[in-house]
């Protein structure tokens, strides 16, 4: 990179750095920290839910489906338009009033409302399993983009370099510095890459028609997707949004149930068609580049193995002019600190509200310094497990899975029935969590073939739904009231 382009994109982390430290001093509680003091406006959520849910890790996953099959991979988005809007049709209008009533900060402290605080625990320590894997998700991408970027730079010492400024910009900010500096930046992040990196990719490229000319047919073909594919990334994430802490978070940080259910529908809207097609399309220029043999001087000459998650960083880094470069990187890699803060948060949130059980000092002047070293011993560990990983969408779609099949079941649970049991509650989610990391961990060792090709993610499902439904029956035939039990006979 130009030094221009070096000099903007150390100006801009600085001043992102600068929101964080602005706003850490402005905290006083941990319900500012965590929710913004319930006072955030539905278009900032709505556009922070994308930067936390797409971020960098789906950017650049997306960019690599499309790097591998071209504009179908875009439908995986499409699930997030669906989770998105289920989730405001059902779910905000039930735990909003709730949330509100009872000050809640965290998503396990629902199921504590609907269930017991048994079950909250464990719906805490799947979370923050989990999202201490989505973080990590998020540092390697932004490692991948440092290491094409700075070909100087190796995947370890980026993965390193990226976790220590993410770390420390989620330790001094909160809830608000996030949801602010989210706007600006995908603001920013989006105007460049529509305006900018499409165009000037087709341009360098010889024109839409040599695009065409350089790749298979399929790759223009919508329909190049399987359907058990697709049913994956289904049963994967729509329901995230029902899970999700950081997305909870976000709900209890709106004004109003109305306002968060618009941030809800602004949210899916982005997601797909904008943000999916803009990921995949720039992914499926990568791919015409390659092709071309763009990228042999950084040793991925066309025919040679190459990590398809590092062709968009290419590729921007040969279309981009001197000083739109260095903006342009510093949105990606602040976009990818956006999900990582958003997640470590989420992270210590449930370590320190439900798994430490501090929510009696949650006015205590200390309560924040709690919140930041649990921030800072997470975020550590996420660190460490990025470095022995490799793939963004790999780790992010098994953090996904892990939270879904464990918590999904018990959320419907309290949406749904009126008097849901606990002990089903707690069961399903630790069959389903586990079920789901043990046939994950057999399959990707090549020790169990699962049946139809379908992820993991369905069995553990299809494991807590039976377990909750058995067990819940049981409790209500032990506790049926005088009436219900005349009736029967």
């Amino acid at each position: 990179m130009h030094w221009i382009d070096i000099t903007i994109f150390c100006l801009y982390l600085l001043a992102m750095l600068g929101v964080g430290i602005y706003f850490s001093m402005r905290n006083h509680s941990q319900e500012d920290y965590y929710v913004g003091g319930r006072k955030i406006a539905s278009w900032h959520i709505g556009l922070s839910v994308v930067a936390t849910d797409v971020g960098g890790g789906f950017s650049i996953g997306l960019g690599g489906l499309g790097f591998l099959m071209g504009l179908a991979g875009s439908w995986m988005l499409f699930t997030g338009l669906l989770g998105a809007w289920l989730s405001a049709v059902f779910l905000i209008p039930k735990v909003y009033p709730v949330a509100k009533k009872h000050r809640f900060l965290s998503f396990p402290e629902v199921l504590k409302h609907y269930y017991t605080p048994a079950v909250a625990l464990v719906a805490a320590a799947i979370s923050l399993i989990g999202y201490i894997g989505f973080t990590s998700s998020q540092i390697l991408a932004g490692a991948k983009l440092a290491a094409a970027t700075f070909p100087s730079i190796d995947m370890q010492q980026a993965v390193w370099l990226m976790g220590s400024v993410v770390v420390v910009y989620t330790v001094l900010g909160g809830l608000k510095a996030v949801i602010y500096t989210d706007t600006v930046q995908w603001i920013i992040l989006m105007a460049g890459l529509l305006l900018f990196g499409i165009p000037l990719g087709i341009y360098h490229l010889g024109g839409w028609q040599q695009v065409v000319k350089t790749l298979p047919p399929h790759f223009m073909d919508l329909s190049n997707l399987q359907f058990i594919d697709f049913f994956n990334w289904l049963i994967t994430i729509v329901p995230i949004w029902f899970v999700g802490m950081t997305l909870y978070q976000r709900i209890y940080a709106a004004r109003s149930r109305q306002s968060a259910q618009k941030a809800w529908f602004i949210a899916g809207l982005f997601e797909w068609p904008l943000m999916a097609f803009m990921g995949v399309m720039l992914g499926l220029l990568a791919r015409a580049a390659y092709e071309q043999n763009w990228f042999a001087d950084y040793g991925f000459a066309a025919g040679m193995p190459i990590d398809e998650e590092i062709g968009l960083p290419l590729l921007l880094v040969h279309v981009f002019p001197v000083g739109f470069m260095g903006l342009l990187m510093a949105s990606y890699f602040s976009a990818i600190m956006s999900t990582a803060d958003s997640c470590l948060m989420a992270a210590s949130g449930n370590f320190v509200t439900d798994v430490m059980g501090s929510t009696q000092a949650k006015e205590h002047k200390h309560s924040i310094r709690y919140s930041q070293l649990a921030t800072l011993l997470i975020g550590a560990l996420a660190v460490f497990l990025a470095t022995q990983m490799q793939n963004v969408l790999s780790l992010m779609l098994h953090s996904y899975s892990f939270m879904v099949s464990g918590l999904l079941v018990p959320v419907l649970g309290a949406l749904f029935l009126k008097r849901p049991s606990s002990l089903a509650a707690m069961v399903s989610m630790i069959l389903g969590g586990s079920t789901t990391l043990l046939l994950s961990y057999f399959s990707e060792a090549g020790m169990l073939l699962l049946p139809w090709g379908l992820d993991a993610n369905f069995w553990g499902i299809g494991v807590a739904a039976l377990a909750f439904t058995l067990l819940h029956f049981i409790h209500l035939s032990k506790h049926k009231t005088p009436h219900e039990q005349y009736r029967h006979h």
